[in-house]
């Protein structure tokens, strides 16, 4: 048996530790003929509305069309994750209106909880203000 081995960068063309050889990712010449290379393309916003179907359908969170539309559409603009991350909150917030399903308060949830690039962006524009001495 070959043992499997997942190996995820993009260093590009790069010194091999310990050595002064470059190659591709860092990776040893001998050891990098040995690989097989799988590239990977990012989901289309059909296959992002699938995986979101599927996660509401597992979280039984109802949602509406508009709401999904929402959620697919950050889903591709940012992260797959975070849309995700929305789902649950977005399904909170709508127990806390008693409403029983999620509408566009998948807005609300994204004003509350803040993705990476919004978060940093937030930090860099009042960071001194956020900063406690």
């Amino acid at each position: 048996m070959a043992p499997i081995l997942v190996v995820a960068t993009n260093r590009g063309i790069t010194r091999i530790r310990g050595t002064n050889y470059r190659s591709p990712h860092g990776i040893p010449i001998d050891l990098l003929d040995r690989l097989l290379i799988i590239s990977t393309e990012p989901y289309t916003e059909r296959e992002i509305r699938q995986i979101l179907d599927i996660r509401c359908e597992e979280e039984d969170v109802e949602m509406t069309d508009d709401a999904r539309e929402l959620l697919t559409k950050i889903g591709h603009e940012t992260s797959l994750r975070y849309a995700i991350q929305l789902i649950t909150a977005a399904s909170i917030c709508c127990q806390r209106r008693k409403a029983t399903e999620v509408s566009l308060a998948a807005r609300t949830c994204m004003r509350i909880c803040m993705g990476l690039k919004r978060g940093v962006y937030a930090v860099e524009g009042r960071g001194s203000a956020w900063m406690m001495w």
